[in-house]
């Protein structure tokens, strides 16, 4: 019978126990053995970063496609499947050649210690200098110095708003982390930098000089803003007049903005880009949900459902920001429902909603080391927020309207305002909302 998806990934995660191994000689020398396949790929783009990187992956594939030109495109963790990391131009890859290239990784490794993201990175290089594709977009795993991605050689790098996460693999100094990720940067390529902090800003200017790289930055260089239901694009003297992006929030604008810069260093058209900020999609990433068991309670006690899958405190700000928008144009109670890592900086996250969200219902994360709802529970009411413990989504859902609707009234005479409600903490748990809209 032959292997499954499930199967070959199954084999290859029993190579390496640690989960996250960062480094390059294991990757470097299973590669080699394949014939270096990540010196075939097209033109290439490496995106790092701490928030964003994903949305900015997802714009940029939407300018190639819009373009008419194909793109592979590498991208992690996936929320539902695990065939989303590899898209194969412009096509999610297929369980045959998964399996197929999986097994011809775990051949070449010959039973030698590879952490899993450095078998699936290589099984992805290999499917992508084995089909044709205009350009390849890549998303850095983690840091970047280190990560099993960066053993190619890019046309273009890109680098995202940095913050703290990953503090146990990454440490809690911020221009350390700013180090690591600009371990990207090559001699010579250009490096497009999202808007930074000062502190990071001044690291990241000096590693490209080290690096020799040609740093184009946020402010300096390049710069996007709304105005007038408008996106405009500012650089070199140039003016683009562009419609607001499909994914919603100013942080989006944000990320478009950095798109846009490396869009152009690449020299697609501006129709391509006009195009695909319009047609652009990345799922749990503010997204309004409107089908699925859950979407469906909600509708019935007319609120409204959104999911986010951002984790950290920069993430929660963005998101926060957005829903502060939304709570000036049409107010109705905010209740989060939340399950996050326990690694992660649960009160930095829910910082960002002191004073806008109303309530938290605490959830678990299926096959995952989430925090204890109790405790993210107790850490919410400590920034004023009522909470409770659900025992699942659909529980935490229902609490979630019911806690909405006695929050919206003072009096009995009062009508209910039904409440807006956010899934948010962790792409896992927004993996889990949109599997089971799959099931």
């Amino acid at each position: 019978m032959p292997e499954t998806v499930q199967e070959a990934l199954a084999t290859l995660q029993a190579l390496h126990p640690k989960k996250i191994d960062l480094g390059l000689g294991r990757i470097e020398r299973v590669l080699k053995t394949l014939g270096n396949p990540q010196h075939k790929l097209p033109p290439t783009i490496h995106i790092a970063g701490t928030n964003g990187k994903g949305s900015t992956v997802a714009y940029l594939r939407a300018f190639v496609e819009a373009a008419g030109l194909k793109a592979h495109v590498y991208t992690s963790p996936h929320l539902v499947h695990f065939r989303e990391r590899i898209v194969i131009g412009s096509e999610e890859i297929s369980d045959d050649m998964l399996v197929n290239v999986l097994g011809r990784v775990r051949s070449a490794n010959d039973g030698k210690p590879l952490s899993f993201f450095e078998a699936t990175t290589a099984a992805a290089f290999l499917a992508f200098s084995e089909n044709p594709a205009d350009i390849c977009i890549i998303e850095v795993g983690l840091g970047g110095r280190y990560d099993a991605t960066n053993v190619i050689t890019p046309a273009c790098c890109g680098i995202t708003p940095i913050d703290m996460d990953h503090a146990e693999f990454l440490g809690r100094d911020l221009a350390g982390i700013a180090r690591e990720k600009a371990g990207i940067m090559k001699m010579h390529t250009p490096v497009i930098i999202g808007p930074q902090s000062d502190l990071v800003r001044a690291v990241l200017d000096s590693e490209a000089n080290q690096a020799m790289a040609d740093a184009k930055f946020w402010g300096a260089d390049f710069r996007a803003y709304r105005q007038h239901g408008r996106l405009v694009f500012e650089d070199d003297g140039h003016l683009l007049d562009l419609p607001l992006p499909a994914l919603i929030g100013d942080h989006q604008v944000m990320n478009a903005g950095t798109a846009i810069a490396i869009a152009r260093q690449m020299q697609l058209p501006e129709s391509a880009i006009e195009t695909g900020l319009k047609t652009v999609s990345w799922p749990a990433r503010m997204q309004s949900l409107q089908t699925g068991p859950l979407a469906d309670m909600v509708s019935e006690s007319g609120g409204e459902l959104w999911l986010d899958g951002g984790h950290n405190p920069h993430a929660a700000r963005a998101v926060a920001s957005a829903m502060a928008e939304m709570e000036a144009k049409s107010p109705r109670p905010l209740i989060l429902v939340t399950g996050i890592l326990a690694n992660k900086d649960i009160g930095g996250f829910l910082d960002a909603f002191e004073g806008l969200a109303s309530a938290v219902i605490g959830v678990t994360i299926a096959d995952h080391s989430s925090l204890a709802p109790e405790t993210l529970v107790e850490i919410a009411l400590t920034r004023g927020m009522n909470g409770q413990v659900a025992s699942n989504l659909i529980d935490a859902v229902q609490r979630a309207i019911n806690t909405g609707e006695a929050l919206s009234r003072d009096t009995a005479d009062k009508p209910v305002v039904p409440p807006r409600i956010l899934i948010c903490g962790s792409l896992y748990l927004a993996g889990e909302v949109l599997a089971m809209n799959a099931a």
